[in-house]
């Protein structure tokens, strides 16, 4: 026995696919082009560094809570069908064997050394982290993002006091030698330590819990993820003239304001708190970077629902995210290069395995097997309960 659910929901969403599709060429391009000059920052850093990953990062959220009925929530629509906590428990069996293969994945493709963080292991952790959440409504789990980017940056600094700067070595499959110091890295002083990208996660979830294929939802998304995103630069920039920029720079240097964090600001002094320093962390850099995704992906389910042929080329890539993101980075490893001959490569394959992808109505390797093993979960405890 299987859930049912709505054609409206199991269907994919042009506008989300597409705006999945800009995340990752945003990615790529932080990946492989300068992010600053010697006179300041470059257009792909002032565009994409740290918003891109964080439209990835939100997306993630609604591609789960589409993936568990949309705004319906998490239970079939019309009776008679399995109880709510049946469902939920089939959900996370699906979930759970999701998040162990793409962070399998991403652990492999550590191993190769490439010249790029690696995402995918933090995915699997906020994977999991998904499933407690799944019957909450979007109200409250909009509130919780609100709460997680206030709260969780405050939290990443006390726990990394004393600790030393920076993300540190990434973790691959060696390093499950050492579960405990693999675990935190993941969770407190990674790259995209799931602690603080907790935000992005609950986020996404909430959007996901909204009717996405009504335009007043995306126009809100749109407008208020732009406000949010401008506001939070307001505040910043406010708070570093009052003191935080003169007290930031006397203990960390002239450019610590210019310096990409990687996950984490340094716990010198709370005034770091006020910045928005490209994946930061903070929680200005938080509310300033799911604006902007959530204004990416307002604007995208607009132009999807009015001109869908638009849109059809950054859909077709952002169908096969793990796919195209996997070999992506497997490239860069085995053949370096970088600069915008190297993007145009990368964009252009991305492009033809989207495009055949969606002709032949296929998903990537990559998210055939994930899918296909999920699925064989769910399945497998529905039929177990029944």
């Amino acid at each position: 026995m299987t859930a049912a659910v709505p054609a409206g929901v199991r269907d994919r969403i042009a506008g989300v696919d597409a705006a999945r599709g800009i995340a990752l060429l945003g990615m790529m391009a932080t990946h492989v082009l300068p992010l600053h000059t010697a006179t300041g920052e470059t257009l792909t850093g002032a565009v994409a560094a740290g918003r891109a990953s964080a439209l990835f990062a939100l997306l993630l959220g609604v591609g789960i809570a589409l993936g568990t009925g949309g705004h319906l929530g998490l239970r079939p629509p019309d009776p008679p069908g399995p109880p709510l906590g049946r469902l939920h428990l089939a959900a996370a069996a699906g979930l759970v064997v999701r998040a162990v293969l793409v962070a399998l994945l991403g652990l492999a493709l550590v191993e190769l050394r490439p010249p790029v963080a690696v995402i995918l292991a933090y995915y699997g952790l906020l994977i999991l982290l998904a499933i407690p959440l799944l019957r909450l409504r979007a109200g409250v789990l909009a509130a919780g993002a609100m709460v997680a980017g206030g709260v969780t940056p405050v939290l990443s600094v006390l726990l990394r006091e004393g600790l030393p700067p920076g993300p540190g070595a990434q973790v691959g499959l060696s390093s499950l030698g050492e579960p405990g110091s693999a675990l935190g890295t993941l969770l407190v002083t990674g790259y995209y330590p799931v602690l603080t990208w907790s935000t992005y996660l609950l986020a996404g979830l909430a959007v996901g819990r909204l009717d996405l294929r009504r335009a007043r939802t995306a126009w809100w998304m749109l407008g208020g993820g732009a406000a949010l995103a401008v506001a939070a630069t307001v505040v910043s920039a406010v708070l570093l003239a009052a003191g935080g920029a003169e007290t930031i720079t006397a203990g960390s240097g002239a450019d610590a304001l210019r310096v990409q964090r990687y996950g984490t600001v340094p716990a010198d002094t709370w005034w770091w708190l006020a910045a928005e320093v490209p994946h930061s962390g903070t929680p200005l850099d938080l509310a300033q970077t799911t604006g902007s995704a959530l204004a990416v992906l307002g604007a995208a389910l607009l132009v999807a629902e009015r001109v869908p042929r638009l849109v059809v080329p950054l859909a077709a890539i952002g169908a096969v995210p793990l796919t195209l993101y996997a070999l992506h980075v497997a490239s860069l490893a085995i053949l370096g290069n970088t600069g915008v001959v190297t993007l145009l490569w990368h964009v252009g394959w991305c492009l033809a395995i989207g495009l055949v992808a969606r002709a032949l109505r296929i998903g990537g390797p990559a998210e055939a097997v994930v899918s296909a093993a999920s699925r064989t979960a769910r399945r497998a405890v529905l039929r177990s309960t029944g």
